[in-house]
């Protein structure tokens, strides 16, 4: 992402630390924690296309009150692992590239 669509990933990452740092959370924040709340927030995630059909859920957009719900819920789950990303020392990106190489040598094109 350039400058020009929007803040980067490392930028997200240490606008959620010092959100967190500002309002003195950095004691709850152990990476046990943490892992919880994204744990918590991916299952909130989820519940929203619990009862969908597939055909529902790939619709869910479309309807603007299930689309913020949705961008909500993404956002916290975003949220939380640039937390415990930045607690723990992993680069988001760099733990991406990584898994997304050995990926493409476990499965390659045939």
């Amino acid at each position: 992402m350039t400058r020009d669509e929007g803040p980067d990933l490392a930028d997200l990452q240490r606008r959620v630390v010092e959100f967190a740092a500002a309002r003195g959370w950095g004691t709850y924040h152990t990476p046990k924690n943490l892992a919880s709340a994204l744990s918590v927030e991916a299952a909130e995630l989820m519940e929203i296309f619990q009862w969908l059909t597939p055909e529902e859920s790939a619709a869910v957009m479309e309807d603007e009150a299930q689309a913020h719900r949705v961008r909500d819920e993404v956002a916290d789950v975003l949220a939380y692992l640039l937390q415990f990303c930045a607690v723990l020392g992993v680069d988001p990106g760099q733990a991406l590239r990584d898994k997304v190489h050995r990926n493409e040598s476990r499965f390659p094109l045939d």
